[in-house]
């Protein structure tokens, strides 16, 4: 294996692994440091699909008291049943929309010059979410979301399939908007995001397996696990930060790195592929 090629495979696990949960878009991160480094061939596209998992580890690990009590009392107490049956709610429109305009979408928007756009849109739908959002709220905590609560959320994470949106981004945001509290839009995001984005490995690994073979396992691997170790440390660091901030710095930072994109591309100082 190119030692090289490890290498890009390195940073671009820590790339997913920082950016999957802030609201910032890991998909347009990946778009923009997979063109930087020419790394965005068609197997490509499947690595930064897969590596999500390692992320996904991540939550599981920091997530595992929650759902190892949510797993033992399943068969009988309601409202564990209640909170899984949410997150599988809220899970559904993304398997729904995605079969449908998945393969749409990866091959029009998958574009530095959208991601940038989208960037640019997102950080001011931020800015104006953080101003509107209710200062009290009717679900302090994921076991008090009812099944509509959970297919709003659901319903909204969809918009993450047009990359640079931000799947994180889009369920916090709109989680908060839909009267959640800081918190618990942040933990159903997190909850949210361990069957959407193992699925969405899993799925990409079968439908594209013929590109594949036994040469690409520590390709991936390396991937994978530098995915986990900075996801691991984002999100902790992001369950202290909700605390007593808000989302507003990474709205300018979007911002400011989407125009930042567009003028390099404009003006030809970065030869952004795509």
């Amino acid at each position: 294996m190119d030692v090289v090629l490890l290498v890009k495979a390195a940073i671009m696990g820590v790339v997913e692994g920082l950016t999957e949960f802030l609201p910032i878009s890991s998909t347009g991160h990946l778009i923009l440091v997979g063109s930087l480094l020419g790394f965005d061939d068609a197997k490509a596209q499947v690595f930064d699909i897969a590596i999500q998992t390692g992320a996904i580890f991540a939550v599981i690990l920091v997530y595992w008291q929650k759902i190892r009590a949510t797993l033992a009392a399943l068969p009988t107490e309601r409202q564990a049943q209640r909170f899984a049956l949410n997150v599988l709610i809220g899970f559904v429109p993304a398997v729904v929309l995605g079969l449908l305009l998945g393969k749409a979408i990866k091959a029009h928007l998958f574009t530095p010059t959208v991601v940038a756009s989208t960037f640019i849109v997102g950080g001011f739908i931020i800015l104006w979410a953080e101003r509107r959002a209710p200062s009290a709220t009717r679900i302090a905590s994921v076991d008090d979301m009812t099944a509509l609560d959970a297919l709003k959320v659901g319903l909204v994470q969809c918009l993450a399939m047009v990359p640079g949106t931000s799947r994180s981004g889009a369920t916090i945001i709109g989680g908060m908007l839909l009267g959640l509290s800081r918190k618990a839009a942040t933990d159903f995001s997190f909850f949210l995001a361990i069957p959407t984005l193992i699925g969405a490995g899993a799925y990409s690994l079968y439908k594209e397996r013929a590109l594949l073979s036994a040469a690409d396992v520590p390709l991936f691997a390396v991937g994978l696990v530098f995915s986990f170790v900075s996801a691991w440390l984002c999100v902790r660091w992001l369950l202290r930060y909700i605390s007593s901030h808000s989302f507003v710095p990474f709205a300018y930072y979007r911002i400011a790195f989407g125009v930042v994109v567009l003028i390099t591309a404009w003006t030809g100082l970065v030869k952004w592929a795509g």
